[in-house]
């Protein structure tokens, strides 16, 4: 099989545990697209960050972020902008706020959320420490739903942050049987997206294997997360990440090294070097 399209996703995959690249997963990434191969970044992250990375790598490609409902390559031009109603997002906020937990509404320009309730250290890291208010502005009020009403927003996304697990899974069970249309997942970590229905990263990969005419037994994914296992199966040749869970190893067809030991620069170059240019196998009509 010839492989013509790589996704990898960011935190603990691309980015090695201190949020950095490392010089040999750059170095890999203009190997692999020297070969002629599309390369993109599938993430939760917002679109803000995953281009800010993007520019790191000196990639020009669609992007899959948003958790796959906002796919772009530049923030004016998206491919697809899946999102959530403005009314159903406001109703959505009218639930949550009942509840003791923290909302980010995240548009692709900027998010906005209730003030930190009862947080503890790790929550108050995750929600601060996810963007760079430079290029994501991040906003604070006391009451989503009253800032809703004057200003009302359609998002590709909304994270939901508990201080309880008991009352993270009441909540759950109260917007599944409430709302329609909706995707839900539950990270390892607690935190919990709320998707517009179609806007998972598998929808996000498949769409843009559409678009570009690649095929997913033509794509190479490299994931570490459970979010990650769903494009990791449908992939021609799906990755797990050294540091990935168990479950996601066990559904992987190649297990690399991981981040902090540059998992992605090892799988590309023990892959990849087995390949020829995209341009001179269509050349041959392989």
């Amino acid at each position: 099989m010839i492989y013509r399209l790589l996704a990898i996703n960011i935190d603990g995959t691309l980015l090695k545990s201190n949020g950095r690249l490392a010089k040999e997963t750059k170095e890999a990434i203009e190997y692999v697209k020297n070969k002629g191969v599309y390369v993109t970044l599938v993430t939760g992250r917002n679109f803000a960050f995953a281009k800010k990375v993007a520019k790191s790598l000196k990639l020009d490609t669609f992007l899959i972020t948003h958790g796959g409902a906002f796919i772009a390559s530049k923030l004016d031009q998206p491919l697809q902008a899946k999102r959530i109603s403005e009314d159903k997002t406001f109703n959505l906020v009218q639930v949550l706020e009942n509840y003791d937990c923290t909302v980010r509404i995240l548009h692709e320009r900027y998010s906005i959320g209730n003030r930190l309730r009862g947080a503890n250290n790790l929550m108050a890291r995750a929600v601060l420490g996810s963007s760079d208010p430079l290029i994501y502005p991040m906003q604070f009020v006391e009451s989503l739903g009253d800032t809703l009403i004057d200003n009302p927003i359609a998002p590709p996304k909304i994270e939901v942050y508990f201080t309880e697990p008991e009352e993270r899974e009441r909540v759950i069970d109260t917007l599944k049987s409430a709302f329609k249309d909706i995707e839900i997942l539950v990270h390892a970590d607690g935190k919990v997206d709320i998707l517009p229905d179609g806007g998972t990263k598998l929808d996000g990969l498949l769409t843009l294997g559409d678009v570009l005419k690649i095929a997913p037994q033509e794509m190479v994914v490299i994931g570490d997360t459970m979010e990650d296992l769903p494009i990791i199966e449908v992939a021609g040749l799906g990755v797990a990440m050294g540091n990935a869970p168990k479950e996601v190893k066990q559904a992987a067809d190649w297990i690399t090294r991981t981040n902090d030991e540059s998992g992605v620069a090892y799988m590309i170059k023990e892959h990849f070097r087995k390949q020829q240019r995209i341009a001179f196998l269509n050349k041959m009509k392989i």
